[in-house]
Order: C-alpha cells, then structure tokens, then sequence
C-alpha cells in the first residue's frame, strides 16, 4: 500500500459538485436514513468499467423515511450512473433548458419538495416503498423528482457500519476530516472496490501496518496492523500511469474505529455458500403490483435500520458479497471522543500554542502556509477554540512525525490528552523547519560571498586589462600551447586535432567545465614527445663492457642486443623490438632490461602487469570520464621526453582479467611491429607512433601468456645458474654491495670463499641468486651486530651520532607523552631532514666468515647432502623436472605392497599428488615394464603376481608433465628386478607404449638441476640432441650426456651386463606352489584372506 498525498478535502468536493451541475448526472435515491454518499466520477480506465444501478433500481431498505431540510448553497456530490443513452434522451434535452437558469430552479423546488417528501413519506411507509401516484407533470408534482431534485440531495455517512473492508496503509495514519491517496495492487482488492462502488457502499477501515517496510492490500493478522484506525469513503478511484494493474483510490476519513474481529482473507478459489437477496426480481414484482414509474435509487447500506424484514425476503447483510473475495474484512466498533469542558484552560492554553506554532512553522514553510490557509477557510466554525480535536488532527496530518506518534493521536480520545500530543509533534516539526531555515541560509551565504569575490575579480581583471598591466589569463595559455606545439614535430593529423581543441579553447569561458577538461589535453597533447629522439650508442665494445659489468653470463641475452646494436651500426637506426625473457626467479630477467637500456644509451620505463585487470592502464580512459587520464604507454612517453625509449613491462604472464577487460588483448595492438606505428590511445585520440620503441618482457614461464601474444615476442630463455656462475655473481656483484648496506664497507670484514660455496651448496640452491643474496646480507648484519657488541655501546654513542638538528628533534619527542600511535600536534618540531649521520668503525676490527663459523651468522645448514639418496635401492630412478622456479631433481620411487607367493594378485597404486598427464604416464610406463619382462624375461611373473605402490615424493606439490615416462618404467624394472640403480644418472624423457622416447622441454634447467643434484650422467631424449650442443661449456662440465631414441637404448645404460638367468629365476622360489597344494587349500586360503581383506 503506497499513502498519497494530503488533498484539500472541502476543493475536492466543490470541483465535484460544480461538475455534477454542469453535466447533470442522475443520482439515486436514498431511504431518509442513510443517504449515498459522494463521489467523483473518474473513468477507471485499464479496469472493467463498473457497472453502476440506473435509476429505476429499487431501493431495499425498512428505514422510516425523512427529509431533512437544506441550504440552497449545500448542494451533494452526484453518483455516477451507468445510464442508458436512449432512457434519458430527453432529460438531456430538458438539462440544457434548465441549466441557465438554475438558481431559480433551486428555490422554486425547496418548496415542491417538502410537499413531496412529506406525500412520499406518507406513501412509502404505507406500502413499504411505493412511490405515489400520478405520471407526467402531475408525477413529478406529486412525488417523482427530477435529475436535478435528485442531484441536490446532501448524502449522509452511516453513524453504524460494524463491518468493512480492511485497507491497510503504510508511513502514516490517516485522520479524519483529510483526504489521502493511497495505491491499490491487489487485483481481488481493486476488483472488490468497484463491486463497492457499483453497489453504493464505498466504505471502508484504513489501518495503519506496524511495519514500516510493509506493503501489501490484504490484513493477514491482527498483529499486522494497529487496532485503531479511521472510517473512511472512497471518493474517487483512477488508474495509475504506467502501472496497468494498479488503480489510486481518495479515502476520506470520517471517525475513528477499532477492530473487534478480523476476518481473514480466505483464498481466491474458495466457493461459499452466501445468503443473497434477488433485488432484480424485487424491482420486476413491485412496480407491477403499485403500477408506477418512478425511479429510484441504489440500493444501500444501513446498520440503523428495522430489524423488520419485508415478508418473504430474507435479512439482507449489506457487506455479504464481500466475502466472495480473498480479502480483508473486520468487524469494527466506532470510538467516541471524550467529553470535556471548551472553557477548560489547559485545553485553550494547548490550543493557542498549537496556534502560535503554526503561525512560526508557515513563516518557514510555505507548504504549510497553503495548508494553513486552505484548513482555515473550509473550517465551519470560525474559532479553532470551538473545534479542539479537529485542530489536533490537523495538526497530526500535516506534521512529518514518527509514525508511532502521530498514531497515539489517532488512538487519543482524551481531547486533552490529543492536543498535548499533537503539540509535541508539531514541536518538533518546527525544529526541523528551523534548521532546514538555517541550512538554507548559510548555503545562500556562501553562494552570495563566492558570486561576490567572482565579481570582484573580474572586475579587477577588467581593470588590470584597461591599465595593460597584464592580459588575460587564458590568451596567455592558449600562447603557451601554441609555443610548445611549435617546438614539437607534430603529424598532420595530430596538428590539425590540435589547432580545433586550441581554437575551442579560446572561445571557452574559464569557468566551464569543459574548459579543465580541453586545457588537460591540450597540455597531454603537447607534453608526447613528437619527433624528438635520443642519440643512440652503437657502439659493440661499450654495449659489452656495460652487460658485462652488470651481468654474469647470459650469453644469449648479450648476443642478442649486440645483434641489435650492429643493425643499427649499418642501417643508422633501428625499429623497435619486441623481447620476453623467460625463466625462473632471480635470474636476473628485470635487472638485465635496465643494462640494456644503458648500453644503448636509451630512457628506461618499468610498469608492472601482475594482477593488472583494466584496459584502461593500457590503453587509457575516455576524456568523457572524470579524472581521466591517458595509458601507461603515452605516461611513459611524457616521463621520458623521447620517442625511443625501453620500456621494460613486468610479469607479463600474471596478466588478470576482469570485468573491465581483458588486458592481454589491449597489448596485442602495443606489442605488434606491424600495428604500433598508429597506436591509439583512449584519452588522446589520435595515433601515435611506437615504432622505434623497444620493448622488453618479462616472465617465469610460458604457459599462461596468450598464443596470439606469445606470438608477437621473441622469446629468449634463461636459465639457472651453476654453482660456479653463482659464485662469480657473488664476490663480484652480491657481496660487496651487501656490504655497503650494512655499513661496513671501510671494515675488514671478509666472507671467505669456502663460505661463499658453503652458502651455495648447502643453503641456496635455487636457480637464481636472490635467495643467496639475502643470506650474504643477513652475514654483514650479524657482522655489524657483533662489532657493535663487542666494542660496546661507548665507542658508538647516540651523542655522535645525533647531527644538532637531530638533538633538538629528540628533546621535542621526549616532551611529548602520546601514544606512538597518534601522530602529535608539534609533528613538525620532532622531525627534521638529517637527524643524524654515520658512525666508523675503529681501524683495528678484523671480522673473517669460513664455512666452519658461517653457521654462526646463518644457521644450521639446510640441504645436507648432495642428493636425496645416497645409495639407491631397487625401485629407486631419479628423474629431472622443469617449473617455474626452473629446474628440479624428481625421484620416482616403487616399492613392493605384499609378499609374493602363487596366490597373490597384480595391481598399481599411484601417490605423490599427480596430476591427469602424470597418471597417464604411469599407466604407459607399467604397460610398457611388464611387456619389457615378458619380451626378455619370459620366467620372471613379478608383475603377474605383484601389487606394486608408485610414488613421487613431495606430495605437497602438484606434480604433471609429460616427460617422467622413462624414469618410471625404470623405476618398476629396478623393482622387478630387484637391482638398484647407479644414483650419479639422471633421466628425463616422455615414453610410449611401443617404446619410443618423445621430445622434452627445459633441458638447461634440466641440466642445471642435474648437476646441483651431483648428477654424473645424463639420459634425455635424441630430438633434443641440438639443445644439448647449445649448452655453455660451464654447465656440462662434469656431466656425461646420453641420447636414446627408444627405451632399449636406456635399458643398456640402466641395466648393463644384466644376467638373464638371475633375472629370469629371482622370484621363482617365492611363487612355487607347495608340493601339497590343492585347489580345496586354495578356497581354504581364500576363506583365511578375506577377514584380512575386510
């Protein structure tokens, strides 16, 4: 139930009558007791036109009759009827006679009708509603009223009315003596007010729900609603505009009523069996008997009439058809004021507040002055003293209370008691009309001081202008561009967006908001360097001399950009490249880009796009948007004030994706030779030329960068480093700088080599060097901590330490007693730029790390062997692996499940975390062991009988990848057998059933991790026979490289000079059966097993 808004009540009913007079509509007759009641004759359209009685319906009721005398001016609101064009002809042609001359025709009928009310009275209670004699003129003088006579008949609202329809409403109650729309949506509802309307009884109970948030037409409990609530008319009804199933309904409320009884809704398709009256065959009978003509009106709904029936028509219950509808009915008693005293001084006291508060609230509100006014003019006493509680009640509707209040002065019937309360939210009422006054006053304080200084200001520009002391400000900015553009090589398509957003510009005012926005891009637009390049340097020796002094190896990495630099040596420039430099962690992929860009003699730019979900950081925002700015590309142009910059974008394979884009896609464009030359950028608009950019990528692995993107870039690898690379990188690169960090780097403090090699070996042996360079670090830190504990605190005192500003400082913060964690008001006084300087370590200190103390500064150590196992047993192969972090030595082991003998029963368990292409390996590699034992070893059963468990230690990582296949099947050959395998041999490579060993991936890492892992030899694939040759000299060192095509080419290696007899019998004697075995003993065994099996 949605609540309208206040209608002035007596406007209403004016407009209404004046339309009634004017179109003449033919209003019912009423029984002398209960007249019908008013109504404005809406069309309610979207609905089912209501079907209203015409006027010859015979009106039921057994009330005496009586005309009560009235006013010329009191003139009642019309019914609308659903006439019949044909019936009423005529009295159309006699309306428009008498309409210019309806005045006289008031006062000439007052007098007709007392005659005829009393001859009508008279006749009726006669003969229980005959309507006189006579037809024609003598009719109508004798009895039979006119349109006109019917239309001036006042209506009267029944004074008992026990049962209505329940409405509830949501807010705010309602009052009586004010109007309010509310929104019907219940369709059975809507449906049930113009049965209401049809019949003539448009009565019904509106409640106030409890629950604010409610809305809903129909009374599910009593609980729902308040328990007092109005008695209230429906005036009017009209469809809702845009809601085709909605209609809005005026209640006006009449006095208030309390639910005795609610009635619940009962459900749409229920069928009951009612007592209803047949008033159609009543009309038909009744005229025939009387032999008249007249018509008469509706039938209506009165409690106050005789409980005497006519004979043979059954007691006629007037809200009886209601309860064909799933709706709300309540049985209600009728509140009565108390009675109190109009002199009482508490009451005139309280009344002329109310009075004085709302002269204070109309001078803040002018809606509540109209309501005022309109409240005073339809009052019918001109003294509100003489009309207490209808003064608390309008003083309650127009009031924007809580609802709780304003219901307790519905539910007051203490007349003193309603004022009080009346009062109280009135009071605060003008609280709040203060306050939105003072609002309202100091925002138009502001805006007045602001339009003021505005107006000063351009008054003195004005003035500044007259005396030339300076020009405006915006010629001044719109010569500034134009001076930068002329510096700049613009393209003909970028000058010519220029000279229109320049020229837009001028003829802006510096107060609108599109001015900010075109200075902006004005200033972005200029701001690109537009031909302007740097001076490169190709120079080959001092593109060496520079990679070699920043980087350790990486041999194709140099080679590369000396490749570059000798094209541009021959060409006399070169266009922009696009390089991705993949490999693990601490390699050295970020570091080398800013080498690169030195050697080159080239502005450097770095941008991240881990995580990165927005197109916009690539490719900029619309201008449109507030706050807009350009991509990170056109940023890095303006940073670097060339056109032919490195710009070097991280983690390209941790690119997200979100619901503002797919950025991967947007860096197809940027990271394509053939396309960047007229790159687009949201924000500018227009194209700009990346060509001669080099951009440089980097990433740990592959496999989730975009094909399409991954296409685009020249990929070069980089792998771990050795142990000797590392060693390098560390004395000439990690160590002396950690030892700058930590103060030391006039101090004797040396970190011996053997410690260096212990921290490789036995601490750090992860593919790069960043793991190795926090433990050197964390060496110089506990270097410096032991030099200052042993030479104590004197000889390093905060007193020289402290520079004068830095004492000054510490004396403010130590006259500060707050928390730390509230930043003080006298911040300022307690900080400064240098609070203090270095302090040296005396010249006699000597501090020397071996690996005999090295565990001292770092802790025990945390690989302590070389490898995994030693001495493998059978079952045992070690195998090479290849992830992010680069490579890995992999151990697949397999182990016998249950002893052997002639009952036992093949299977394969598989562990370790495998992943789907790792278990398929698996499958692949047992298939292919047992067929290997049956080809060679044809008496060897192992796998006929064994129950074998494969497994990858490490089950914390996920494990997949397809090149473990050999090292498995060698792993269940050992185990079948039963001969342990050489530990120093390595084996990597993807297998088939038949046999053949694929091509892997990762052969550098492979080897690098072979030979951190003491590894001798190596077994890898014969198709990567080239990758092998292409390893540096440093990295194979030590190691015997092995290629196989098939498998049998690792078998001769695994497994040389094997005995093919020792191998056939090895596991003859565990699966001989018994001399007295029998089949009955092997049920008997079978019987034995299962309880264990269970």
């Amino acid at each position: 139930m949605v609540s309208g808004q206040m209608l002035p009540w007596r406007t209403v009913l004016r407009s209404t009558r004046n339309s009634a007079l004017r179109h003449r509509i033919v209003s019912a007759t009423y029984s002398t007791s209960v007249l019908q009641p008013s109504y404005s004759h809406q069309t309610l359209s979207n609905f089912d036109q209501p079907t209203y009685y015409s006027a010859q319906t015979r009106p039921f009721t057994s009330a005496l009759q009586w005309r009560k005398e009235r006013a010329a001016d009191d003139i009642p609101e019309p019914i609308p009827v659903k006439d019949n064009p044909e019936n009423h002809t005529d009295e159309r042609k006699e309306a428009e006679k008498e309409e210019g001359n309806a005045e006289v025709s008031l006062k000439a009928k007052r007098a007709s009708d007392s005659t005829a009310g009393d001859t009508k009275g008279s006749s009726n209670s006669g003969s229980g509603g005959e309507s006189g004699s006579g037809s024609g003129d003598g009719g109508r003088k004798g009895g039979k009223k006119t349109s006109t006579e019917k239309a001036i008949q006042k209506p009267v609202v029944p004074e008992v009315y026990p049962q209505v329809m329940a409405i509830p409403i949501a807010k705010r109650p309602l009052f009586p003596g004010f109007y309010k729309a509310i929104t019907v949506r219940d369709k059975h509802v809507i449906a049930a007010i113009q049965e209401m309307m049809r019949r003539g009884q448009p009565y019904v109970g509106a409640f106030l729900f409890k629950d604010e948030n409610a809305d809903k037409d129909i009374i599910e409990s009593p609980d729902d609603v308040h328990e007092v609530g109005v008695f209230a008319q429906i005036t009017s009804a009209f469809p809702v505009s845009g809601e085709p199933d909605s209609i809005t309904v005026v209640l006006y409320p009449h006095r208030r009523i309390k639910i005795s009884k609610l009635i619940p809704p009962k459900p749409a398709n229920s069928q009951d069996a009612l007592v209803t009256i047949d008033v159609t065959e009543s009309e038909q009978e009744l005229p025939r008997a009387q032999g008249t003509t007249e018509k008469s009106g509706d039938v209506v709904a009165s409690f106050e009439e005789s409980s005497t029936s006519p004979t043979g028509v059954q007691p006629y219950e007037p809200t009886a058809f209601l309860r064909d509808y799933p709706i709300s009915l309540v049985d209600v008693d009728n509140l009565v004021e108390e009675k109190y005293d109009k002199k009482s001084p508490v009451i005139r006291a309280v009344t002329s507040e109310i009075v004085s508060v709302f002269r204070e609230v109309a001078q803040l509100n002018h809606l509540f002055r109209d309501q005022i006014s309109t409240f005073t003019l339809t009052q019918s006493a001109g003294n509100v003293h003489e009309e207490p509680a209808k003064l608390a009640d309008f003083a309650a509707a127009v009031s924007t209370g809580e609802i709780r209040e304003l219901q307790d002065v519905l539910e007051a019937m203490n007349i003193e008691e309603r004022l009080t309360k009346a009062l109280m939210v009135l009071k605060k009422e003008l609280m709040n009309a203060q306050l939105q006054s003072k609002i309202s006053k100091d925002v138009e304080n502001k805006i007045q001081k602001r339009q003021r200084e505005y107006w000063l200001m351009e008054q003195m520009k004005g003035i500044r202008r007259e005396l030339g002391i300076e020009s405006d400000g915006k010629d001044k900015l719109v010569e500034k561009f134009r001076e930068k553009a002329n510096k700049l090589a613009m393209p003909e398509a970028v000058k010519k967006t220029f000279e229109e957003e320049l020229s837009k510009l001028a003829h802006l005012e510096p107060a609108a908001s599109e001015f900010n926005v075109t200075r902006n891009y004005l200033d972005w637009l200029t701001q690109i360097p537009w031909g302007q390049q740097s001076a490169e340097n190709f120079g080959i020796k001092n593109a060496m001399t520079v990679l070699d002094d920043d980087h350790h190896g990486l041999k194709d990495v140099k080679d590369r950009i000396l490749e570059f630099i000798a094209v541009g040596k021959l060409r006399g420039t070169v266009e922009g490249k696009i390089l991705c430099f993949v490999g693990p962690p601490g390699v050295g992929k970020t570091s080398i880009g800013k080498s690169i860009a030195r050697a080159l003699n080239r502005q450097y730019y770095r941008f991240s796009v881990g995580g990165l979900t927005d197109v916009a950081e690539i490719k900029g925002h619309r201008r449109t948007y507030v706050g807009a700015l350009p991509g990170r590309i056109i940023q890095a142009l303006k940073k670097c004030q060339t056109e032919n910059p490195l710009i070097l974008i991280d983690e390209v394979d941790k690119i997200g994706r979100g619901h503002q884009g797919d950025p991967s896609s947007a860096l197809l464009e940027l990271l394509d030779p053939e396309q960047n030359n007229s790159f687009l950028d949201h924000y500018m608009d227009v194209p700009v030329n990346l060509s001669k950019v080099l951009f440089v990528c980097t990433a740990n692995m592959t496999d989730t960068i975009p094909r399409p993107l991954l296409d685009r870039m020249e990929l070069i690898q980089l792998s771990g480093y050795v142990a000797d690379e590392k060693m390098a990188i560390a004395e000439r690169f990690l160590a002396p700088a950690a030892k700058e960090l930590s103060g030391l780097k006039d101090v004797d403090v040396a970190l011996n080599k053997d410690a260096i090699e212990e921290l490789i070996n036995k601490y750090c042996r992860e593919s790069g060097v960043r793991n190795l360079k926090k433990q050197i670090e964390k060496v110089y830190r506990k270097s410096a901590l032991n030099i200052i504990r042993d030479l104590g605190e004197e000889v390093f005192s905060e007193d020289k330490a402290l520079t004068v500003e830095g004492k000054a400082a510490q004396e403010e913060s130590r006259k500060n007693d707050s928390d730390v964690k509230e930043t003080p008001e006298a911040i300022d006084k307690e900080t400064t730029a240098t609070p203090r300087h270095g302090l040296k370590v005396p010249d006699g200190v000597h501090v020397s790390i071996d690996c005999h103390n090295l565990k001292d500064y770092v802790g025990p150590p945390v690989f302590t062997s070389d490898r995994l196992y030693e001495t493998t047993p059978p079952g045992v192969a070690m195998g090479l692996a290849w992830t992010s972090m680069g490579g890995a030595a992999l151990y697949v082991e397999s182990i016998l499940e249950n002893a052997l003998n002639h009952l036992s029963r093949p299977g394969l368990e598989r562990t370790g975390n495998l992943k789907n292409v790792m278990r398929e390996s698996a499958w692949i590699a047992y298939s292919f062991a047992k067929s290997v034992v049956a080809r060679l070893f044809p008496e060897n059963q192992f796998f006929e009988k064994a129950k074998v468990h494969l497994h990858c230690p490490e089950g914390a990582v996920q494990k997949d990848g397809p090149s473990a296949g050999i090292t498995m099947a060698t792993s269940l050959l050992s185990l079948a057998l039963d001969k342990p395998l050489d530990p120093t041999i390595a084996m990597t490579g993807e297998l088939t059933v038949t046999g053949k060993v694929l091509r892997i991936g990762g052969l550098r890492e492979k080897t690098v991790a072979a030979r951190r892992a003491g590894a001798k030899t190596i077994i890898f694939p014969a198709d990567n026979t080239s990758d092998w040759l292409e390893l540096p000299e440093n990295i194979k060192e030590g190691i015997d490289g092995h290629a196989a095509s098939w498998y049998s080419d690792v078998f001769d290696l695994v497994f040389p000079n094997i005995d093919a007899g020792h191998a056939n019998n090895i596991w003859k004697a565990q699966l001989k059966k018994p001399d007295h075995w029998t089949p009955q003993s092997m049920k008997h065994d079978k019987e034995v097993e299962e309880p264990e099996a269970d």
